[in-house]
């Protein structure tokens, strides 16, 4: 009887001990699908209010190849001139992070940028003027085509300034005639227009301050400066001449139609120099802002493209005050003479005729 009991007493505490091991592994389970959902929602709620950064792809990519994917590399000119302070400019209104980065080199002036773009390392645009394309075309051909515009920047007008003595072009005719320092748009039209022209002329190529103020002392024999710059000159502006002094006519003819277009100079630019009410016939240089022509499969023309989407669609913030005076008068679908337009640009401006007015 005793050992029965014992038996039954056993059998139950043995009964006791497993019943919270069975209620335990009966509730487990659902505790764990809980907990998952828990997790799950927590980890969603996470990624909502963070999300990564960067796609994976470009978390793997390398930090050389997402720099360069993007950047285009634009050739100003001398550290002096206009042309590096609106490529300047036009890199800070276009900067777009990752997705797009322009980056101004100073060089040698807007001639030496012409060979900049055709065999320069990393150039994709450059700032030119029209007629540097005359000095490559017995070693490059075919540069028309190798070079296309974007954009018509600003004219560099051609400015004659002669002593008193000197009444029209022919009386230049052997006498001394400075061009400016070499590297200047002088420096280089000047002697290319003054060709043209049928001038022979002595040539010098010293700063314009010293030979102005040559031609004021009458010494030296210095009897005209010749600047291509876009007016006003600070120079004419604030100097004080003697009564004589003046610009020289320059007649547009088919001699000059292929990269000049042409201009006046008037009393509103000069008042020290010019009449009321009298105009000075003369040329201009186009300034350009020009790109290699790519082949519109390659990536070097989708970056010159995605610049000329940024800088059209944005060129009213770089008519404000903060930047040149010159952005107020450009006009987007003025012509460069001697060049086709890069093709992205022309799509622009065939997209938005009205913004393509909007700066005339």
């Amino acid at each position: 009887m005793n050992r029965h009991v014992g038996s039954r007493q056993l059998l139950l505490l043995a009964l006791l001990a497993a019943l919270p091991v069975a209620l335990l592994l009966a509730i487990q389970p659902s505790q764990v699908k809980a907990q998952a959902k828990n997790v799950q929602a927590q980890n969603a709620a996470s990624l909502r209010h963070n999300p990564p950064s960067k796609p994976q792809a470009a978390m793997s990519a390398k930090p050389t190849e997402v720099v360069n994917a993007w950047t285009v590399g634009l050739a100003g000119g001398l550290l002096e001139g206009a042309p590096i302070r609106l490529a300047a400019e036009m890199a800070r209104v276009v900067d777009d992070g990752d997705n797009l980065h322009v980056l101004p080199v100073v060089t040698r002036g807007p001639t030496e940028n012409v060979n900049s773009l055709l065999y320069l390392h990393g150039i994709d645009m450059a700032i030119i003027n029209s007629d540097s394309l005359d000095e490559y075309k017995r070693q490059v051909p075919d540069i028309q085509r190798k070079i296309t515009y974007v954009l018509n920047l600003f004219p560099s007008e051609l400015h004659i300034l002669v002593r008193p003595e000197i009444q029209s072009l022919g009386d230049l005719a052997g006498k001394k005639v400075n061009f400016n320092t070499m590297g200047t748009a002088a420096a280089y039209s000047g002697p290319l227009i003054f060709s043209r022209l049928g001038l022979d002329v002595e040539k010098t190529f010293i700063p314009h301050q010293v030979a102005l103020e040559q031609m004021r002392k009458g010494e030296g024999g210095m009897a005209a400066v010749v600047f291509v710059t876009s007016k006003p000159v600070d120079a004419f502006v604030r100097g004080r001449f003697e009564p004589g002094f003046r610009f020289l006519a320059v007649p547009y003819n088919r001699k000059l139609e292929d990269y000049y277009l042409p201009t006046a100079l008037e009393a509103a630019d000069y008042p020290n120099l010019i009449k009321p009410g009298e105009r000075v016939d003369t040329i201009a240089v186009p300034t350009a802002l020009v790109a290699f022509n790519w082949q519109a499969t390659s990536n070097r023309y989708d970056r010159v493209a995605r610049f000329v989407e940024h800088l059209f669609s944005r060129l009213d913030k770089l008519q404000g005050p903060a930047f040149d005076p010159k952005w107020k008068a450009i006009n987007l679908a003025a012509p460069v003479p001697g060049l086709a337009r890069f093709p992205a640009a022309q799509a622009w401006l065939d997209e938005h005729p009205h913004g393509s007015q909007a700066s005339q």
